[in-house]
């Protein structure tokens, strides 16, 4: 069986969490889009943890780790990553990557800086991790895959072909330092050294896995509003975050995807540039930031803080909806209680006109919130297991949500660790 844990929304919805929970009862554990420019956050017995390319699953001994062919693979990070975990005396982990997973070149940082810079106040918000020349350069067909590193003479042919086109740039567009190609062809090599004991041909471990009736756990990276085809385009990621993209980035068939768990959030929460219906300022976003996730709403990966908002059910909605959602996880509802009312977003105004449709771009720009506000239940909530002993006005709230939504509520998070979820039966 094939479940798929993704995001409804912006990203940073708990995804890591569930994952690391589900994890429990899986066999495998397959990142299949997206690079180190976005994190997830674990709290476990061994400590607090962010990860960003390793799979959330990798705190379990019975789990195998598969970093998947649509991954974009920064191999130092992965390895940075390895350690920072070994390092806390987390069992080292059962790792496999696709020899089709392409790699994340130096050179696409440096660019991703690069082109912030030089675009100024324009910038799309990058976390300047190389994700969008990466992908750029993987469809542009220029890129290197794993597999390429194992092959000396191509390897240093294209070095060459890389170096010529992309000291172009350096030079007349960035008036930056010009790659040297045997810098580059080291790195390669050394790259090579760090990643040839996990190379795997993935999509056929995971097609004997699933006909051997094993469970595989996909796990994907931002939310349904960072696809770059279905998301606040242009202020988006360079990967499709969709549930779907998960048997092309993984390679399994597509039929295979039973479950999709979409995650989201109690409130509202985004890092970087984009449109936010929802989102609030000041001292009451001061309040929930500070409040928020485990140690305050801060990207896992940059530090940077998040921006905040009340619940968004049209972009839910509409975030669920196209994962194709078959449960739905929410996560970080024992954040409200400190408050007396509780606005939900359910509906945009854009150009007099009330919708709970997700408009394009465009139009989502000047749409403005439509709230109702509901009460809030002014109590702790961490530390209740069954779904009967939350406060009412915290069941309501949930059932609100769930009802604006369209899909079924069947996990509530109410903590940062791993036993602090609840089991929601709707039938």
């Amino acid at each position: 069986m094939v479940k798929a844990v993704v995001g409804a929304n912006w990203g940073d919805e708990g995804k890591g969490k569930i994952t690391d929970m589900l994890a429990q009862n899986a066999d495998i554990i397959v990142r299949f889009q997206g690079g180190a420019n976005a994190g997830h956050t674990i709290v476990n017995n061994y400590g607090k943890f962010a990860l960003h390319t390793l799979p959330s699953g990798v705190f379990y001994d019975h789990t195998t780790s598969v970093i998947g062919n649509g991954v974009a693979l920064n191999i130092p990070v992965l390895f940075d990553e390895i350690k920072s975990i070994t390092d806390k005396n987390v069992p080292m982990p059962k790792i496999k990557v696709s020899d089709r997973a392409q790699i994340v070149m130096p050179y696409h940082i440096l660019f991703d800086q690069y082109e912030e810079e030089r675009l100024g106040k324009a910038s799309f918000g990058s976390t300047k991790s190389g994700i969008a020349p990466f992908y750029s350069d993987k469809y542009a067909k220029v890129g290197y895959q794993v597999s390429e590193l194992f092959d000396d003479e191509l390897l240093k042919e294209k070095v060459a072909r890389t170096c010529e086109s992309k000291n172009v740039l350096l030079e007349h567009l960035y008036h930056k330092p010009l790659i040297d190609p045997d810098d580059l062809l080291e790195t390669l090599h050394s790259y090579r050294d760090m990643i040839a004991p996990y190379v795997c041909d993935v999509s056929s471990y995971l097609w004997n896995a699933l006909k051997e009736g094993k469970t595989i756990l996909l796990e994907g990276q931002l939310g349904t509003l960072k696809d770059p085809d279905h998301g606040i385009y242009p202020m988006v990621t360079s990967s499709s975050t969709l549930a779907a993209y998960g048997a092309i980035g993984a390679g399994i068939p597509a039929q295979s995807i039973e479950q999709v768990v979409t995650v989201c959030k109690a409130y509202s929460s985004a890092v970087g540039a984009g449109a936010f219906v929802s989102e609030i300022f000041g001292d009451e976003a001061d309040e929930l930031r500070r409040r928020g996730g485990d140690g305050g709403e801060f990207g896992a990966t940059t530090g940077r803080p998040r921006r905040m908002g009340w619940f968004d059910c049209v972009a839910s909605k509409y975030g669920c909806r196209m994962q194709g959602t078959t449960d739905v996880a929410f996560t970080v509802l024992d954040v409200l209680g400190y408050l007396d009312e509780i606005p939900v977003c359910v509906g945009y105004e854009i150009d007099g006109q009330v919708t709970t449709d997700f408009p394009v771009t465009h139009l989502l720009e000047k749409a403005k919130p439509v709230y109702k506000t509901l009460p809030g239940w002014k109590c702790d909530i961490r530390g209740i297991r069954k779904y009967e002993d939350l406060p009412e006005n915290c069941r309501n709230y949930i059932e609100f949500v769930e009802k604006e939504i369209g899909f079924p509520i069947t996990m509530i998070s109410n903590g940062p660790g791993r036993e602090d979820i609840i089991y929601r039966d709707v039938n």
